[in-house]
């Protein structure tokens, strides 16, 4: 068996058709999902971008014992294991971070291709500094020139080297990452009388930027959905290469991402965290070496993210149990026959896969890594900003979700059998389960290891 592993960011879980969005069109992925396990409650663990993949890379909760920062000198990664069981290990990725500043998550792969232009999206899009990857998208001509294209049509060629041997490929676009910058084409299809305009999000409530409009939030949404459905559409392109290498028969496909989005939600949330205001009241722009995170809750439409599990040998289905970003890679493991390490915090969902009634996890902990106030984190874009509040950590289980704040007074609780969009914080009317989820959070973190001065502040639920 081979395992081909597809990430895609910022990839809203209910922006797949799959998922019951009737109006986006992802035909690929759709026809992936009609052949695979679906999960329909599987959520991150640490966020946003590295952390995330930090996650996949060793199947441990690491925003417990790490930053967005290199994986630890000790840590194990999913490619060396398999490298070291004798399969051939390559990535893909236009993802960036993964190797610069000596960040070490190309380790284990024998084969290990970038592809530039993603990098300083908002840099890219205000015209501030200097990266290589403005210089690429300035030759952009075509869709094939973009990066999800490149990456997929890339991922296809070295199949074609190697597709008979044993192999463990993972691929990793950035697309549908901001800027939401595809060929007009696939946002007309959202927006017919689109006009071209580029929306840089303000990691913000829309109504606290002078002159913005809920219109341009809607404009960047199309300009969203339009990307999403070109990842479809070269996603689509290299599965079909899969087909017709005849090698579908033993390769498992996953599809997954790191995190979602805000286009409006929660009282006009744009973004995927808050910047906090000057003195004066305005908003902190992207590249303002001064800017802070303020209060910056994790919602739904962050946390949940796809999962499509494609199984040759396995019937198609969905599941409902909660699952873990950690959970994908000791599935993986378990697939090629490998033993998985006892380090390992993911459990394998191939059980899963194959039917068997499986009960989901108890409680699901989403989180930019543990920090306290004043601290700095590496969070967005590789930069470093200071906290001017507490992180928000979300405690989810099969009914409640829990936006943990140690700042006195902020904490939140939902009920999501009864209110899934997270309208009516009820966390005063429902103290004791407030309280329970809580009870999971600290015991969590004492399971994971995180460092007193971390954990300590995090002890009591101040309503």
């Amino acid at each position: 068996m081979n395992v081909i592993w597809i990430v895609a960011d910022t990839f809203r879980r209910d922006c797949l058709g799959a998922y019951g969005n009737p109006v986006m069109r992802t035909p690929s992925l759709d026809a992936l999902a009609a052949k695979s396990m679906r999960f329909d409650r599987h959520y991150i663990g640490g966020f946003p971008t590295m952390p995330t993949r930090a996650d996949h890379s060793t199947g441990r909760f690491t925003m417990s014992f790490m930053g967005w920062e290199a994986l630890p000198d000790d840590a194990t990664t999913l490619a060396q294991m398999l490298a070291d069981a004798g399969y051939h290990t390559a990535a893909v990725v236009d993802t960036p971070f993964y190797w610069r500043h000596g960040m070490n998550y190309d380790r284990g792969f024998h084969t290990f291709f970038t592809v530039q232009g993603q990098e300083g999206s908002a840099t890219r899009v205000q015209g501030i500094g200097h990266h290589e990857s403005r210089d690429v998208v300035a030759w952009w001509r075509k869709e094939s020139d973009r990066n999800v294209a490149q990456t997929m049509t890339k991922a296809g060629d070295w199949l074609e080297r190697h597709y008979k041997e044993d192999f463990f490929l993972y691929v990793d676009t950035w697309d549908p990452h901001e800027p939401w910058d595809a060929p007009p084409w696939y946002t007309e299809l959202y927006m017919p009388e689109y006009d071209g305009e580029i929306v840089q999000p303000l990691y913000a409530h829309w109504q606290d930027e002078p002159g913005f409009t809920e219109a341009k939030v809607r404009k960047a949404l199309a300009t969203y959905r339009g990307e999403v459905t070109m990842v479809d559409s070269w996603v689509g392109g290299l599965l079909q290469k899969v087909e017709n290498m005849g090698i579908a028969g033993r390769t498992m496909v996953i599809f997954t991402s790191d995190h979602g989005f805000y286009f409006g939600e929660h009282g006009g949330l744009f973004g995927k965290m808050t910047f906090a205001k000057r003195s004066d009241g305005s908003l902190f722009q992207h590249g303002d070496p001064e800017s802070r995170w303020d209060f910056s809750p994790l919602y739904e439409e962050l946390t949940t993210i796809p999962l499509l599990i494609c199984h040759p040998d396995h019937a198609p289905g969905s599941y409902s149990g909660l699952t873990s970003v950690v959970d994908v890679m000791p599935t993986v493991l378990e697939t090629l026959g490998q033993a998985v390490p006892a380090e390992v915090d993911g459990r394998s969902l191939l059980p899963i896969v194959k039917g068997e009634n499986t009960v989901g996890r108890e409680f699901n902990v989403s989180t930019i890594p543990f920090a306290n106030p004043g601290e700095d984190v590496r969070s967005v874009d590789n930069i470093r900003r200071s906290l001017a509040a507490g992180i928000v950590t979300t405690v989810t289980t099969d009914e409640w979700a829990l936006l943990y704040s140690a700042d006195p007074g902020v904490s939140e609780l939902y009920d999501l059998r009864s209110d899934p969009r997270q309208q009516l914080n009820v966390i005063h009317q429902n103290e004791a389960a407030a309280r329970q989820l809580h009870g999971y959070l600290v015991r969590f973190m004492k399971e994971t290891g995180v460092a007193p001065h971390l954990l300590e502040p995090r002890m009591d639920l101040r309503l």
